[in-house]
């Protein structure tokens, strides 16, 4: 997890604002997505992206099948979820200045899949496992019938989830988890007011902090009130007919998953000692310092570990995904019209197969 802990009095600490991640990351993660699509006879259907542009540029055709190494596994996809760092990156907004990537490449994350090839130093999984995660940035693949994973990018698929639920967990579950859990240290009696709680990483912060046992107010349209409610939000708020600061004081964490003025008006409602996590933008060192409170931004690391965490709230019937839409993957394009309009319910799933019957 790349991060910036930014503290009152105390200065920054480690890691990266996300604009700086995002500048060091693409010339090591094109090089590698290139090659992972560039070995062996076997082919498959993939959507590739041949130049940076609108979504248009991403092609359903066929493509060579990746060949694992020995410390990797080569999964049969079922399914992969589409996330908004996947059009940023199809936009090209992610590139290194002047760094030209090897065309074409195969994007996608998160993934739920089926292990059909499992490298001689792998020691978790084997042939048949039925397993979901997160494949690194700097290689990516998921959208595409075959993807080679790490076996720490991975953890076995929750027993009462479908594919697609399975595939719709990690980046953004992991990142609401990350938020809340690692970086804010929610506890139970206390209060998070979530921007954008209806949305992908929202609508599982919601379901999080209320199996932390905090009191939860999120916000989102009027469309999208009910709906919170129903995950299990104790007070929401319609942003467009609402001001937040008028309604909303002394809260321990604030969750940020939409930034700008919603991150600038948000300080004021913030307790002293108190949180703001943001998933976008770096919290304002001075109003952190002017209110004695605390503040950080990061991108997160869904590892096998976190993913083992999540399973947990699954089975504990904590946690589950809501799916808006499911394409077929050769409608990869349209997925990635409506993630750039920052409006869509829950998460939106790619089939790339059908779900097995056992």
């Amino acid at each position: 997890m790349q991060s910036i802990t930014i503290s009152a009095p105390v200065s920054r600490r480690g890691g990266f604002p996300v604009a700086a991640v995002i500048s060091l990351l693409p010339c090591v993660m094109f090089a590698q997505l290139a090659s992972n699509s560039a070995s062996g006879n076997a082919t498959m259907k993939a959507v590739r992206l041949h130049d940076f542009g609108a979504p248009e540029v991403l092609k359903y055709e066929d493509a060579s099948r990746p060949q694992p190494k020995e410390d990797e596994l080569l999964l049969r996809v079922i399914a992969t979820a589409v996330n908004p760092v996947d059009a940023k990156i199809r936009a090209g907004g992610f590139r290194l200045g002047g760094a030209q990537p090897q065309m074409p490449i195969i994007l996608g994350y998160d993934i739920a899949g089926i292990v059909e090839v499992a490298g001689a130093k792998t020691t978790k999984f084997k042939k048949g496992d039925a397993v979901y995660g997160c494949l690194a940035i700097m290689r990516g693949g998921g959208d595409a019938e075959f993807a080679v994973a790490k076996e720490d990018e991975l953890s076995a698929k929750p027993a009462s989830l479908s594919f697609a639920e399975a595939a719709a967990l990690p980046t953004a579950a992991g990142t609401a988890w990350q938020a809340l859990v690692e970086i804010a240290k929610l506890s139970e009696g206390q209060t998070v007011l979530i921007h954008g709680g209806s949305g992908g990483v929202g609508h599982f912060a919601i379901q999080i902090a209320k199996a932390r046992g905090a009191k939860v107010i999120a916000t989102a349209s009027a469309a999208n009130q009910e709906f919170m409610k129903q995950l299990g939000a104790d007070e929401t708020i319609d942003y467009k007919a609402t001001k937040f600061e008028d309604v909303v004081k002394d809260v321990d964490v604030v969750l940020d998953t939409v930034a700008g003025e919603t991150l600038k008006r948000s300080y004021a409602v913030v307790k002293k000692g108190g949180i703001i996590v943001s998933i976008l933008e770096p919290p304002d060192k001075k109003e952190l310092e002017a209110r004695g409170i605390r503040g950080s931004v990061f991108m997160v690391s869904a590892k096998s570990d976190l993913l083992a965490e999540l399973t947990k709230l699954v089975e504990a019937k904590q946690l589950k995904p809501v799916i808006s839409q499911q394409l077929p993957l050769a409608e990869l394009a349209k997925a990635h019209q409506t993630i750039e309009t920052g409006h869509t319910r829950g998460k939106i799933v790619m089939r790339v197969a059908d779900e097995p019957k056992s």
